[in-house]
């Protein structure tokens, strides 16, 4: 079994979340469409994107990383956790959905200033800050509602293992954003892109953390929805998921230990990724042998979805360990672990918009959906990758790029058309969620 909305008030709020996050994806990927077409070549001389460029991601990684990731977690933890405190809960949705609106509308105010620093990066603009602190204090106010909502219970069954996640994944969210603030407290007065590069330095690092407990969650959320349940006791899995997160305790003590800023404290949080990561491999290894047992449930949107993610994200970790430098191969890590857990979230998704109340996605789209997304960004991630080893670096866009040889042309010339080809994904997604989601909004107000 897997957790249930037990309260109407859980299952309206994890239905506004889930409308949030939803709405920052087709932001994300309209977006997304102006950052492919101003690296691939051929097109990236038609349009001269380069300012935008930068604009652009700033707002599109914010979307579709941050808000779409924080939302989800918001979604679960209202699955996963009592009715109590509901007016917190709505007031930290307020704040998190007015904050996205006031960023989403702030890359079109005059000299909006790219800083493309990593885990957040920033628009140097007033009305940009201002959102990112309105929506980010309504996902801290949701992180507090699940530390003090979300309970366990028994072990013995899997809901009660897939809820200890999800307060691991709260608790270390809190762990993150107390980061954040010890950062901006302490953080040297750098200027520019190196101010907010330290700022989220260490709390970033630790997010990844959340995100990928959730992910653990998801898949083993997927595997109960298709009968694929791991062959070990839900003690184990309970277990595997208190190793995953026990990592995050080595957060604090860098803090105490390495200044914020140092060259200490940016290569501690460094290797914090490094060997705290693999620690997750048997969850993995769990989610890959669901694979073979749930391909009898190949009509189920839920099947394809977590195919995809765990494919991903395996690639993604690898590349993870190619990295030499700069270049492109750094993207092309993170885009396959970042879309191994969006694909995940996006099973799910299928899988509680008829718990939620919403219609069934169903049908040949939904189906193939994850296969179009999942198959266009391992292109994506596959033509960064290639492109990496002869030397493009990231965060550059058009003639930035110079494409001289061959090889880097058809890398990249890959990369776009991954691109493209998850943006069709993107848009599947959508359509398949608006259906459901607007469907049965229609046919409540009849």
């Amino acid at each position: 079994m897997y957790p249930t909305p037990t309260t109407d008030v859980s299952r309206r709020l994890a239905r506004a979340w889930l409308w949030l996050g939803v709405a920052a994806l087709i932001g994300s990927g309209l977006l997304a469409i102006l950052l492919v077409l101003s690296r691939t070549p051929g097109i990236q001389d038609v349009f001269p994107l380069k300012d935008f460029f930068r604009a652009a991601l700033v707002v599109h990684v914010d979307q579709s990383v941050l808000i779409w990731f924080m939302a989800f977690a918001a979604v679960l933890w209202s699955v996963g956790g009592s009715g109590d405190l509901a007016g917190l809960g709505w007031v930290s949705f307020v704040l998190a959905a007015v904050g996205t609106a006031v960023m989403t509308v702030s890359p079109f105010v005059p000299d909006s200033q790219p800083l493309l620093n990593n885990y957040i990066p920033m628009l140097r603009q007033p009305l940009f800050v201002a959102g990112l602190l309105v929506c980010g204090s309504g996902f801290a106010l949701a992180i507090t509602r699940a530390l003090l909502t979300v309970r366990p219970g028994g072990l013995d069954d899997m809901a009660g293992a897939m809820r200890l996640g999800l307060l691991l994944a709260a608790a270390t969210g809190a762990i993150a954003f107390a980061g954040f603030v010890v950062s901006w407290l302490e953080a040297p007065a750098y200027e520019g892109q190196a101010y907010y590069e330290t700022l989220f330095w260490g709390g970033g690092h630790t997010l990844q953390f959340q995100h990928t407990l959730l992910l653990a969650v998801a898949w083993l959320w997927l595997g109960a929805h298709l009968d694929v349940a791991p062959p070990i006791s839900a003690r184990v899995i309970a277990a595997l998921l208190l190793v995953t997160a026990l990592p995050v305790l080595a957060a604090p003590v860098i803090y105490l230990v390495a200044p914020v800023g140092s060259a200490q404290h940016i290569v501690d949080f460094a290797q914090l990724m490094v060997w705290g990561h693999p620690l997750m491999l048997p969850l993995v290894i769990l989610a890959g042998l669901s694979l073979w047992r749930s391909w009898g449930r190949r009509d189920d949107p839920a099947q394809s979805a977590l195919v995809c993610s765990v494919v991903l994200f395996a690639v993604g970790g690898i590349l993870a360990y190619m990295i030499q430098g700069t270049n492109v191969v750094i993207p092309a890590h993170y885009h396959g672990s970042i879309v191994g857990v969006t694909l995940a979230f996006m099973g799910l998704t299928y899988v509680l918009l008829p718990q939620l109340g919403f219609g069934v996605a169903k049908g040949p789209m939904a189906r193939w959906q994850p296969y179009v997304y999942g198959g266009g960004q391992l292109l994506h991630v596959l033509g960064l990758a290639w492109s990496g080893g002869y030397g493009i670096q990231r965060k550059v866009a058009g003639a930035e790029q110079m494409l001289a040889s061959l090889p880097q042309k058809l890398g990249m010339g890959l990369m776009g058309l991954g691109g493209v080809i998850a943006i069709i994904g993107g848009l599947m997604f959508v359509l398949v969620c608006w259906r459901a989601m607007a469907g049965s909004a229609s046919r409540r107000n009849q």
